[in-house]
């Protein structure tokens, strides 16, 4: 099969194209054909080799694809071959074949095309799983989503709208900020102009917002837990921001908030099938509704792959980039 690859850690130029033993299922597990894959910054990181793959995982980056299932493993009866799929890995998808386990294979949503699908698997878990499984987002509460412009913020902006929260969001430009409004955000704070507390709390008389998706860490840990309301909750999915930060206890015990981080990635698999299970069934209603839309931003071929992680580096783009793969 075909694959990229890094050839060493460092920067996009490292990524190379070689061709490698096609792989083939083991019991529980599903190979598929890839069509497209997408790229997200945990793949800048581990290309750079700050972000290795977990154990008996595959060391090709990529966490998402769309494509047709090849071949089935032993016990796996939910799907057929040819069948046309979407799937969350924890590595593998920057190559013409990839294996999967049969509980992360989910089915193409009504109304996305296959190659578009490439982009849902990864940002929708992420967001799913903070903000409506962890941190509990209710209809009516207010939700501060960091980074809206984003992969991820892209569709953090449309599933908690079209699930009936209020929705804040930060963003660098003139242009994103336009887009996370268009996209359903009732406020948008540019954060190079602006200070986001303050917004926030204008904006709630005073109240702070109920959850907080951040990408940040470190750098925004004590204004986040200013931006909150009492019993909110932040959820902190990155550390764009640093990875060390000052908790100040007095707050957190004052304000009854709670404070929770999760990766995706290295969750055993029965816990992101259950995150898959319920995406089919809260969240492809939505996109077959037209409530959420994925953002693309670019597709390439997946020999473009560095000028794609030179891009999303850049933060150039406007939601996913995405990868496709030729037959």
């Amino acid at each position: 099969m075909k694959a990229i690859i890094a050839s060493a850690p460092g920067g996009p130029d490292v990524l190379t194209t070689t061709t490698l033993p096609t792989p083939r299922p083991g019991p529980g597990e599903v190979a598929i054909d890839v069509v497209a894959t997408a790229v997200n910054r945990a793949d800048t990181l581990q290309r750079m080799g700050y972000y290795p793959p977990p154990p008996g995982t595959s060391d090709i980056i990529g966490l998402e694809c769309s494509g047709r299932v090849a071949e089935l493993g032993e016990g796996v009866a939910h799907l057929a071959v040819g069948d046309e799929v979407c799937a969350l890995l924890a590595g593998g998808g920057y190559a013409s074949r990839v294996i999967a386990p049969a509980a992360q294979v989910m089915p193409v949503p009504n109304g996305v095309d296959l190659v578009t699908a490439a982009c849902l698997p990864e940002a929708c878990a992420t967001v799913w799983s903070n903000v409506f499984m962890d941190a509990a987002l209710a209809p009516g509460e207010t939700i501060l989503v960091h980074g809206g412009a984003g992969g991820i913020g892209t569709y953090a902006i449309q599933m908690a709208a079209a699930f009936g929260a209020q929705v804040f969001t930060t963003a660098g430009t003139d242009e994103k900020t336009a887009r996370c409004r268009e996209l359903g955000a009732s406020a948008v704070i540019n954060y190079r102009e602006q200070d986001f507390v303050h917004e926030v709390l204008q904006a709630t008389d005073g109240r702070g917002v109920d959850v907080i998706l951040d990408n940040m860490g470190a750098s925004y840990l004590d204004r986040n837990l200013d931006a909150l309301a009492t019993g909110g909750r932040l959820a902190i999915i990155a550390m764009q921001g640093g990875t060390r930060g000052e908790l100040r206890i007095n707050k957190l015990l004052t304000k009854r908030a709670t404070v929770m981080a999760s990766s995706l990635r290295p969750r055993p698999v029965p816990e992101k099938g259950e995150i898959c299970r319920q995406l089919v069934e809260e969240v492809w209603p939505m996109l077959a509704k037209g409530q959420v839309k994925p953002v693309v931003h670019a597709t390439m071929p997946l020999e473009e792959a560095a000028a794609a992680h030179r891009m999303l580096e850049a933060s150039e783009h406007l939601g996913k980039i995405v990868l496709t793969v030729d037959p």
